[in-house]
């Protein structure tokens, strides 16, 4: 009688440590799950994020010539700068199209430059070095004589990337950047006074 105790206090302790074992066992899958959910939240809202790149002039206007008579009114300026496509923001690489950068007095045209399409690496910026030649042979009927005089010339210009940012290789989204630059050159020092881009 004794060893049939026994059994039954063997099987009843055998039990007893197969539900200790999935209970442990559902412990370690509520874990994993939890952790899990934290993991996938964390890279939605940090690296699957996609923002949109910057497209601006470099503050580095190097002015080569720069001739202006304000009796006539015209003006011809040639400067060299970098055109700089920001990526910094990005945990994915940008590529985008070929487009044109447009500079312009009052809405009307002085100058285009051609950009080549190419990729930006992820958190990384490309520097592109253009020479720029504007003219005023195409403006009619404007206060350009008057700016001329005063000292200061303003322009702006303008331009749109279109490309995708890819993230992991799995996930393209498009995005669109647009270029919106104010520049004022000193007429009578004949460099450039101030760049202001949006």
């Amino acid at each position: 009688m004794a060893w049939k105790t026994n059994d039954a206090e063997s099987l009843q302790s055998s039990d007893e440590l197969k539900r200790q074992k999935k209970i442990k066992m559902a412990i370690y899958i509520t874990i994993f799950v939890v952790f899990q959910i934290i993991v996938i939240t964390t890279m939605s809202l940090t690296v699957m994020k996609v923002k949109t790149p910057k497209f601006r002039l470099g503050s580095n206007i190097n002015v080569q010539s720069f001739e202006s008579v304000p009796a006539t009114p015209s003006f011809d300026i040639k400067f060299t700068t970098q055109i700089r496509i920001k990526n910094s923001a990005n945990w994915g690489s940008y590529k985008f199209n070929a487009a044109n950068v447009t500079f312009q007095y009052q809405g009307a045209t002085v100058g285009v430059i051609d950009i080549a399409k190419g990729k930006v690496g992820w958190l990384s910026t490309i520097k592109r070095n253009v020479e720029v030649s504007l003219s005023s042979s195409a403006i009619t009927g404007s206060n350009l004589g008057s700016e001329l005089s005063s000292g200061v010339l303003t322009l702006n210009s303008v331009g749109r990337l279109n490309g995708k940012v890819a993230i992991m290789f799995i996930m393209k989204k498009k995005k669109a950047t647009n270029m919106n630059c104010t520049i004022a050159f000193d007429v009578a020092a004949k460099t450039l006074k101030s760049l202001e881009c949006k």
